[in-house]
């Protein structure tokens, strides 16, 4: 359960208009400020290792905050369709509206939307949650939504993925919900273990480990095509027909799953190619500064001469004349 079951209830009772999910909200308010408190300290790096490390904090943090957020959106696949229909049960009243059909990993949301809004003197704005991960009982919300008496739309599209549907399409989804969402979490904690290694100057290990990140997402994209390409059932709606086709979250986890996968190759085939340039990257090409360092400290060689000469730093040298007593 999340803060008001993830969204703003700025409706009274059944009738529902879902603005945004706050689990969203938070998490990216709470990665903004993340990238926000470590802009502080940009100014005091010097040279290009400014651009490199605010390169490194935008990427690192972008693919954590996409792998965190698509856990509780509830668009992986979604769907819409403009129809005339039945309003309520035993009633041949009919309105035209939008109907919207969004699957996410722990339930799914059915909207809808009139056309006009206000018909036969109500206003027709509804979006209804079905939940179906651990600890949610997909069928007793269904049994609510008809205690409460929600439009036939809702109930009919809720209808097809209940437990009872001859579609038989709740138990792939759900169980596809939950491989989906372990393995993301799995990647979450490989990411952040990747972080680490390269906060620690592990360079390869911590580019492998992004390569592990990439594969558990692939797989997790893997997992949530299988159950959509199963046989379903045709939401009908008169001559119309409510299809759905992979939604942005699908996407952004795809997007986040490339980059993973691009910035690990890159960093472990320059770790073997050129691990000079890698280093310089992540800003620890120091040695050739520490070794011309170290050599104008160096003592300067004595002299044959009759004259003697101080010692003093390469960088600063000049010859001294002195007087013998």
């Amino acid at each position: 359960m999340t803060l008001w079951n993830g969204s703003y209830p700025f409706y009274p009772g059944a009738n529902a208009c879902f603005p945004y999910d706050t689990t969203r909200a938070v998490i990216v308010t709470v990665f903004l400020s993340m990238l926000a408190t470590s802009l502080i300290i940009l100014p005091g790096i010097r040279g290009r290792g400014r651009l490199f490390w605010f390169l490194r904090l935008v990427l690192g943090l972008f693919m954590g905050a996409m792998i965190l957020t698509v856990q509780f959106t509830r668009d992986w696949e979604t769907g819409w369709v403009q129809a005339n229909t039945s309003y309520k049960s035993f009633s041949h009243v009919q309105v035209n509206a939008d109907i919207g059909l969004h699957i996410g990993l722990a339930g799914l949301n059915i909207t809808l939307r009139g056309n006009p809004v206000n018909q036969i003197n109500e206003t027709i704005n509804y979006n209804e949650h079905f939940p179906w991960n651990f600890g949610a009982d997909y069928d007793r919300s269904y049994s609510e939504g008809l205690e409460k008496g929600l439009p036939s739309p809702i109930l009919y599209v809720a209808e097809k993925f209940s437990r009872q549907s001859p579609c038989a399409v709740h138990s792939q989804y759900r169980m596809a919900g939950h491989y989906v969402s372990l393995t993301l979490w799995l990647a979450f904690c490989t990411w952040l273990i990747s972080i680490l290694l390269f906060s620690m100057s592990v360079l390869l290990y911590g580019g492998l480990m992004l390569l592990l990140t990439a594969t558990l997402i692939f797989f997790s994209l893997l997992f949530f095509s299988t159950a959509r390409n199963t046989l379903k059932c045709p939401i009908q709606f008169g001559s119309v027909s409510l299809r759905t086709d992979y939604g942005e979250s699908f996407w952004l986890t795809l997007a986040a799953g490339l980059l993973c996968l691009l910035l690990g190759l890159g960093i472990v085939i320059l770790n073997s190619v050129q691990p000079e340039k890698l280093k310089l990257i992540f800003s620890l090409d120091k040695s050739s500064k520490e070794e011309m360092w170290d050599k104008s400290c160096l003592p300067a060689e004595p002299s044959c001469s009759a004259q003697d000469e101080l010692m003093v730093p390469l960088g600063e040298l000049c010859h001294v004349t002195a007087t013998k007593l």
